[in-house]
């Protein structure tokens, strides 16, 4: 048995996520976790709010509300959106929690001990108009490389160039909006990440599986221009974790915190440490530090390709840096973006469909099939309502909960609410047996390679696979002819359901419970010997005909979803 910790990236705080960012991230890294418990792995499976720094500041501001409340409603919100589509975390956490400020210190002081802290006074964007000085995602403006004219201060959401606030044109200040900005000095901590450049070019280097977006991303930051450059850890704001060098105090860094994005990878570790302290498991230490027992956890992380940056050299350079024997992460899966009915999805336009939404809708599985039959993994994908329309009811009506109806009502419409004990097996049921075999052996093989669409397409054909063995067979014709030969197909046809419910567990749980509900089978362990679960239901057991397991999509819910998701949030 394999020992799996999982994490997904931490979702920003502020708001409520759209569709993009749960298949760039925490949906695809449920499907692995989900996969992994299914074949009897050992899982913790982490994530939590990124809750500090100016976006968190700026949406609490617009809300009106002081920014600890604001971040308490929202992270009830965004846990409850969680469950709501099923997304199996060990431990939601928080940012914010006793346990991430006190190790966000604890490495501060380890890195300064390494020598790899420095102090630098640097001038720095102050607005009179509001007040203050202005970190950099307090100051939007037009990209120097790409020309996109909402780059943030500290990188451009267009072309993910990282950026300083004063490498902007025409900066603006987004609190005010005010354009009289000033250079004033001030002093900050800078994490020396030049000094691990080339242990952290050889750590990537040697990561040969890895997909080649997140390699490239990485290495685009380690080599381009003057290639990689030391990295400010703190900034100046209220809300955040002060800064400290451990427990004591850091002269001259009164009134500072720590760079939210400094602080928000250590809440993957300090994630575990509050799963631990909330009763939900014990000894977080063995999955995060190799001295104590971590060398034989495989770490996997998954996020969109935005983050790749802070997760493949910052949060390394923290860890390597700071000389202790902490876990890094074995495999970063990445994934490109998920744009939206020929534009982008778009938090602060409201454009598109946000998770809250969807659940108003349809049921998570609805979504969470479509999403993950179409993540956007080797490229950019796009969602739009006829095609989510159209895989919705070919996929999940058509496939899966046509097969599932039509055996269970032909069965008790000639053999009763029981699986028929007469016939046996014949030809076509060997060969269809052994088809099954061969696929679920192939998306074994996918889903442990976490490709994921390939996975979704395999799973499909094996659903498939049954539709056609009836359409081929035809029991209610053999029926009127060779009633014991028509019971053995049927049998056969019944067991694979069971099979077909653990199968699509990891993507469409809800429904998968539904199957194994209405079968009645309590128990059902992965398909190790596949040959094995066709007997699965023996002759005489029980089941109730489930309710429809998917219902279809008209066009006119297809045309008004359109029409609503096209401009604002409600």
């Amino acid at each position: 048995m394999t020992r799996h910790l999982i994490t997904s990236a931490i979702p920003y705080i502020n708001g409520i996520k759209h569709l993009g960012n749960l298949v760039g991230s925490q949906l695809p890294a449920d499907l692995y976790a989900r996969y992994q418990r299914g074949r009897g792995q050992d899982v913790l499976f982490l994530c939590a709010t990124d809750e500090h720094g100016t976006p968190a500041e700026l949406a609490a501001a617009k809300a009106g509300k002081p920014v600890e409340e604001y971040c308490a409603e929202m992270y009830e919100t965004q846990a409850r959106i969680a469950e709501g589509f099923g997304l199996s975390f060990d431990h939601f956490g928080r940012s914010s929690s006793p346990q991430n400020r006190k190790l966000t210190q604890h490495f501060a002081g380890a890195l300064a001990d390494q020598g790899l802290i420095e102090e630098v006074s640097q001038r720095q964007i102050y607005s009179p108009t509001d007040g203050r000085f202005l970190p950099d995602r307090y100051v939007e403006g037009t990209c120097p490389n790409c020309g996109f004219e909402d780059a943030r201060g500290d990188q451009c959401d267009n072309c993910t160039k990282q950026l300083d606030p004063e490498d902007l044109i025409n900066p603006r200040s987004t609190i005010s909006g005010a354009t009289d900005l000033e250079m004033r000095e001030t002093k900050h901590l800078f994490l020396r990440q030049s000094k691990l450049k080339d242990e952290l070019d050889d750590w990537i280097n040697s990561k040969t599986d890895w997909p080649v977006l997140t390699t490239s991303i990485a290495k685009k930051w380690l080599h381009d221009g003057d290639g990689l450059q030391d990295r400010g850890i703190t900034r100046d704001l209220s809300w955040g974790v002060p800064v400290k060098r451990g427990d004591e105090d850091w002269p001259g860094m009164e009134g500072k915190v720590f760079y939210v994005w400094f602080d928000a990878p250590i809440e993957y570790i300090a994630c575990a440490q509050e799963w631990v302290d909330t009763g939900k498991g014990s000894d977080w230490e063995s999955w995060w530090r190799t001295d104590k027992g971590a060398d034989d956890v495989r770490y996997t992380q998954f996020m969109g390709k935005d983050n790749v940056p802070f997760h493949t050299l910052s949060f390394p350079a923290t860890i390597k840096g700071s000389g202790e024997p902490w876990k890094l992460v074995d495999y970063i899966k990445s994934f490109n973006y998920l744009n939206y009915d020929g534009g982008q999805f778009s938090t602060s336009r409201g454009r598109g469909v946000f998770m809250d939404q969807a659940l108003e809708i349809l049921p998570a599985d609805y979504w969470r099939w479509w999403l993950l039959s179409h993540a956007p993994e080797t490229s950019d994908a796009e969602f739009t309502w006829e095609n989510f329309q159209a895989s919705v009811n070919k996929d999940l009506a058509d496939v899966l909960g046509n097969f599932v109806s039509r055996i269970t009502k032909f069965c008790r419409s000639k053999f009763g609410e029981a699986v028929p004990e007469a016939g046996e097996y014949g030809e076509a049921e060997h060969a269809l047996i052994e088809d099954i075999t061969a696929r679920v052996a192939r998306y074994e093989a996918l889903m442990e390679a976490m490709e994921v669409r390939k996975s979704a397409a395999e799973l499909r054909g094996i659903w498939a696979a049954g539709n056609e063995y009836l359409q081929a067979q035809a029991p209610w014709t053999t029926f009127k002819t060779d009633p014991d030969k028509a019971a053995a197909q049927v049998r056969l046809a019944l067991n694979l359901i069971p099979l077909y419910a653990v199968l699509s567990a990891p993507f469409i749980p809800a429904a998968s419970a539904s199957m194994l509900d209405a079968m009645k089978v309590e128990d059902m362990p992965w398909p190790d010997d596949v040959p094995a679960a066709f007997g699965k239901l023996a002759p005489g057991h029980g089941f109730d005909v489930p309710e429809v397991l998917f219902a279809k999509i008209s066009d006119e819910d297809r045309e008004s979803w359109s029409e609503r998701f096209a401009g604002k949030r409600d």
